[in-house]
């Protein structure tokens, strides 16, 4: 079997090449309505990180500048794995909840209400990773206040943690780019606020783009806050926040867990993070560029063809190159394989910087060009860039587990956009082993490209499995897939039984040989400080029935009815359930229990509680340390930037805010 390296890399627009208006988060009208569409008045974020998830909290005032009633209509972008757990709408003296329900349901009780002149709301999954919020109604030259809050996991690569809260969409739906007009502009303040709580040290924390409006504090005993208020913005650039930790740390095993009653299951989430140095593969390697020029590139080309230029210009005298992009079909515009000299590198450059977007998306073709013509005789990575917004050609998932499935392949998924195609990307990676992470328009691009090459360039472990004996474990959930790369964490989110001491094993292969790993710490038999676990426990096993229903692994009809099942039971908004607000009144005449309600009081008393108190750690192999005696730590907290590639990345974020300061 061949054996090669996919990396699929997703590039964003840097905000000074402009974004289209219509690709934003912002209230819809109906193309060719007479009425003025609803107004932001005030758009205001609040965003906390605590030991390995966040919470994001926004409110929005409406209004209404029209002389009749109105529904307001609000689209946005939500990050990969967010789990939407509020919906609180604010109609002059009314304050009206929502509960997940089936989908249909829930669509045909908000309009009722709406129709009956009922205060409701509405909240549904619209695309991979938007959602739509219906408000009725927004009367007449009056305000509405719209409060929603979602949970996310946040993971640490090569010491550095990121956050984006997203707001360009990625423009991937041509349909409804033709339907809706959107307004994005916030007509007073659009207010940021991120507070940071983290047990182990951070050093450094940045917004990039924002390097001069956002206030950024040290405040000391782990907490940091960022903070950002602009005029008269617009939601059409995405929010990012990266932090730091220190060097020096320990590979480590740190574990959340949430049980409040003993009779029933407990949740956990457990964080693995390897402190092993990993070699770096010193041979030529083959690189074919597999570049996405489809219509939902547009404007996005030139930052593509930077982020290639970049690339090509550090390769080494050993390396050779192929250039294939693919929109309705693909094509090659090299002949066979080219040396990575500076002149052909240049030649490419200029190019790619040619190249225009449009047709459709036949990612299928792109891939299987770009698998032909292989050298068995050297390392093969394949650097695809695109949205994964696959519209032409192959389209079903089934087949692209097939195409992965044919070669040894390692997949780095850089995914493009906030509404790019995460479940395709994550199938295609989990496929190969490989790997994967989103790309926002408002990330260190370069910095991007440089976490890439490190994993590219460096060995792996191999055969990746992880043992937990002593508590029954059940329902678990992974974001690793046998294969475990430099600077990445190993994320587990599970339920279990009983309670006492257990041991996990690690189990891989590095440099040939056989590792194992272990260590001991217990379950608690109560742990009530974090009920939050439970909706992110649920929304992470959504998504691997997701991936296994993708790659044809579990039949649609089973995927279904369990994912509307957990939708409903841990209150998530899914493709099969949605969350609608009404009055109290109308949910007791309807039936519907507030558990929705009960479980949000629980999440905001066990904050509150947790927020009096110091920052608790997380780490539970604290006696007995997995990675004792192993390998040397590369003294970043399980692999980070070598000296080289942590150079240029520092080059890289000064220049980019050298050019921002001048745009």
């Amino acid at each position: 079997m061949k054996r090669l390296t996919l990396c699929t890399m997703g590039l964003l627009a840097a905000w000074t090449a402009g974004v289209d208006p219509a690709f934003a988060a912002g209230t819809l009208q109906a193309a060719g309505s007479t009425q003025q569409p609803i107004e932001i008045q005030d758009h205001h974020v609040k965003a906390s990180i605590y030991n390995g998830f966040a919470r994001t909290e926004i409110s929005q005032i409406f209004f209404n500048p029209n002389g009749v009633d109105l529904e307001g209509v609000y689209v946005c972008p939500v990050p990969k794995s967010a789990s939407l757990s509020e919906l609180t709408i604010v109609n002059g003296e009314q304050e009206i909840r929502g509960e997940v329900l089936e989908k249909q349901r829930a669509r045909q009780v908000y309009e009722e209400a709406r129709d009956q002149g009922d205060d409701a709301g509405l909240a549904e999954k619209d695309a991979f990773q938007t959602f739509r919020f219906s408000v009725a109604p927004i009367r007449s030259g009056d305000f509405v206040r719209v409060r929603v809050v979602y949970y996310q996991p946040i993971a640490i690569d090569t010491g550095v943690g990121r956050y984006v809260y997203p707001l360009e969409d990625g423009g991937t739906d041509e349909a409804a780019k033709s339907f809706w007009l959107r307004n994005e502009k916030v007509e007073q303040t659009l207010r940021f606020e991120l507070d940071l709580e983290s047990s182990w040290p951070v050093v450094d924390a940045r917004m990039p783009g924002y390097e001069q409006e956002a206030a950024i504090q040290d405040l000391g005993d782990g907490r940091w806050r960022a903070s950002l208020q602009l005029q008269n913005a617009s939601l059409n650039r995405d929010l990012v926040f990266y932090y730091r930790l220190a060097d020096n740390l320990p590979g480590r095993v740190e574990m959340t867990a949430f049980r409040d009653d003993d009779s029933r299951p407990g949740s956990f989430m457990l964080t693995v993070t390897p402190g092993l140095d990993l070699q770096p593969l010193n041979r030529g390697v083959d690189y074919a560029f597999v570049l996405d020029v489809s219509g939902s590139m547009k404007g996005k080309l030139a930052t593509l063809a930077d982020g290639v230029a970049k690339a090509l210009g550090d390769m080494s005298p050993a390396d050779r190159f192929r250039v294939t992009t693919f929109e309705s079909r693909a094509r090659e515009l090299t002949s066979g394989w080219v040396d990575a000299t500076p002149d052909n590198a240049a030649d490419m450059i200029d190019r790619i910087r040619a190249l225009r977007a449009g047709g459709g998306t036949n990612l299928y073709d792109g891939l299987n060009l770009a698998l032909r013509k292989l050298d068995d005789d050297r390392a093969t990575s394949i650097i695809l860039v695109t949205d994964a917004a696959t519209n032409t050609g192959v389209i079903e998932p089934a087949k692209f587990h097939e195409l992965m499935k044919r070669y040894d392949l390692r997949v780095f998924g850089f995914l493009l956009g906030s509404n790019g195609n995460f479940p395709l990307m994550r199938m295609i990676c989990d496929a190969s082993g490989g790997y994967w992470t989103q790309v926002s328009n408002a990330d260190d691009i370069l910095g991007q490209i440089l976490l890439a090459k490190s994993k590219v360039l460096y060995e792996s472990l191999h055969d990746v499995s992880l043992e937990i004996e002593g508590v029954e474990t059940f329902d678990v959930a992974k974001d690793f897939n046998g294969k475990v790369y430099r600077g990445q964490q190993l994320t587990v989110f599970g339920r279990y039984k009983g309670s006492g001491e257990a041991r996990v094993r690690l189990k891989a292969r590095m440099t040939g040989e056989d590792k194992v790993y272990e260590t001991a710490f217990a379950f608690p038999e109560r742990a009530d400080a974090h009920p939050e676990l439970e909706r992110l426990w649920a929304m992470s096993l959504i998504e691997d029935i997701e991936t296994r229903q993708n790659a044809g692994l579990v039949a649609k009809e089973e995927a279904e009815g369990r994912i509307r099942q957990l939708g409903v039971d841990y209150q998530l908004v899914t493709d099969y359930t949605s969350m609608v607000a009404l009055s109290d009144e109308r949910f007791e005449a309807l039936g519907v229990a507030r558990h929705n309600r009960d479980r949000t009081a629980r999440e905001n008393d066990a904050r509150a509680a947790r927020s009096a108190q110091p920052v608790q750690p997380t780490r539970v192999d604290d006696a007995q340390p997995m990675f004792d005696g192993a390998a040397p730590s590369t003294g970043r907290g399980g692999g980070a930037f070598d000296p080289l590639t942590a150079g240029l990345a520092a080059l890289f974020v000064l220049a980019a805010a050298l050019l921002r300061r001048r745009s």
